[in-house]
């Protein structure tokens, strides 16, 4: 009898969808025509490394161009990391400040747009912004453009006079336009739409604010303006000041929250966290350090000196505004208090590198001064303003450029008096008064415009009023700050 001998079992090839997570991409490259050998997979596996190798072998070639890096190039992009990252963290302040001033009914949408504005800014600046800021003229001293983006290359001559990289400065500057773009916040807060305010802001960052900057930071007109150069030395102006003139027009173009004006009398709508206010307060304080000895753009001896003015200007500030406001209404009133530093801080940021230590000091004492009565101001003229953004960063960024030509001085230059009551006579001061003129006129109109225009396309630029009592954490977002509280305050 013979023995059938049993047929050799054929092995059960491998299904792609069986496969595990390590023998999926072995499978998947066997079933293309071409891969199927295992000689055709190792030559594949050479790829990578080849061009992992080739990488190398351009970063030696392109390193080997360059000098060696030196401690002056070292220092000044590391003190200019440093500061963005310092003024990239006031966007937390100004969040903290602007919630805390307003509704809880509110606080996310602000939040929000605080939060989602800085990475527009960043991405309108990178993509334009910082070529019609910084790129090379179209006409002379008032329109530059050098193409989309910008070239972050860094040559060797670069490296050996100690300059700073492309990318750290983008960076830098960058923060800034994303400042310029959160005042808008805080003037059109708990009353316009989310989607609207985008738009502006991507606008204002991409087009407006690059602009009004190129005048004096690349050389524009104002930088000589009748032989005597206009003074921002961190933006007063060009960045505060712009901000709030954007602001206001799209304020007043809104119109006043529901029952903040009752038969043509202010009425107060409270804030619902002073906690964090104050908590923000102090951040954009911190924060300052970073927008105004940044504003060097160097690591050298001028950079404590700056921090001190900008310190000084503060506490002027706060010991002004509390003072006035006590005297006004009796009792000192927190929400001066944090404003009266933010109005220090911003009347210092022009003159910062041009101020004595004691003029530095009686700047930021008026524009505590002048903060207050700037907000009783603008109650008077129908204007609401949430949390006093206009009076801070619009009032006091004029008073702050205006002041170099009062009692300025060339103090890292040959010591010159500059201010007309230091004995610089007139010309400064007229040449600053123009420069404050310039930027408002010039951001108005073009902000009008910007406002009108987004407003016609999407039907307005203010929410419903049953939204607006419902408060924008609803109606915009569909939720809330504090969903297991209840407060009156809403």
């Amino acid at each position: 009898m013979t023995t059938a001998m049993p047929s050799p079992t054929r092995r059960r090839k491998a299904r792609l969808q069986e496969a595990s997570l390590l023998d999926g991409p072995i499978l998947l490259l066997k079933s293309i025509r071409g891969f199927s050998s295992n000689r055709s997979l190792m030559w594949f596996a050479c790829v990578p490394i080849a061009l992992f190798g080739l990488g190398l072998f351009n970063l030696s070639a392109h390193a080997a161009e360059m000098p060696e890096l030196n401690a002056a190039f070292l220092a000044n992009n590391l003190w200019l990391l440093v500061a963005t990252i310092l003024v990239i963290f006031m966007n937390a302040g100004f969040a903290m400040v602007e919630a805390g001033m307003c509704r809880q009914k509110n606080a996310v949408n602000i939040l929000a747009k605080n939060l989602f504005v800085f990475a527009l800014a960043v991405t309108a600046y990178w993509f334009i912004g910082y070529s019609l800021m910084y790129g090379n003229a179209v006409a002379e001293g008032f329109f530059y453009f050098n193409g989309l983006f910008f070239d972050p290359a860094v040559t060797p001559e670069l490296i050996g006079e100690g300059g700073l990289v492309p990318t750290v400065d983008f960076l830098f500057q960058a923060a800034f336009a994303g400042t310029a773009a959160t005042i808008v916040s805080g003037l059109v807060a708990e009353r316009v739409k989310f989607g609207e305010f985008i738009v502006f802001s991507l606008i204002l960052t991409g087009f407006i604010y690059p602009v009004a900057g190129s005048w004096e930071w690349n050389g524009g007109w104002l930088n000589t303006f009748g032989n005597v150069e206009f003074i921002d030395f961190a933006g007063s102006s060009i960045v505060h000041s712009v901000g709030a003139w954007a602001g206001l027009v799209g304020a007043m173009l809104l119109g006043p929250r529901i029952g903040k004006f009752v038969n043509g009398q202010a009425q107060a709508m409270p804030g619902h966290n002073m906690a964090i206010a104050t908590l923000g307060a102090l951040i954009l304080w911190i924060g300052w350090y970073g927008f105004n000895p940044g504003s060097q753009l160097a690591m050298d001896q001028w950079v404590p000196y700056v921090a001190v003015t900008t310190t000084l200007a503060a506490a002027g500030g706060a010991i002004g505004a509390t003072v006035v406001s006590t005297w006004t209404s009796g009792k000192p009133d927190l929400t001066m208090i944090i404003n009266g530093i933010l109005a220090g801080l911003v009347s210092i940021t022009a003159g910062c590198g041009n101020l004595t230590l004691a003029g530095s000091w009686l700047a930021g004492l008026v524009g505590g001064v002048i903060v207050v009565f700037s907000v009783a101001a603008l109650d008077s003229l129908g204007i609401d303003d949430p949390v006093g953004a206009f009076s801070v960063h619009g009032v006091c960024g004029i008073w702050g450029t205006l002041v170099i030509g009062l009692w300025g001085f060339d103090i890292q230059g040959d010591g010159s008096a500059l201010g007309l009551f230091v004995g610089g006579g007139f010309s400064q001061l007229w040449v600053q008064f123009v420069g404050c003129a310039a930027y408002a006129i010039w951001t108005v109109v073009t902000c009008w415009l910007a406002w009108k225009i987004i407003g016609g396309f999407f039907g307005g630029i203010r929410v419903s009023e049953s939204e607006e009592i419902e408060g924008l954490d609803i109606g915009e977002h569909g939720m809330e700050a504090y969903p297991d509280f209840a407060s009156a305050g809403n």
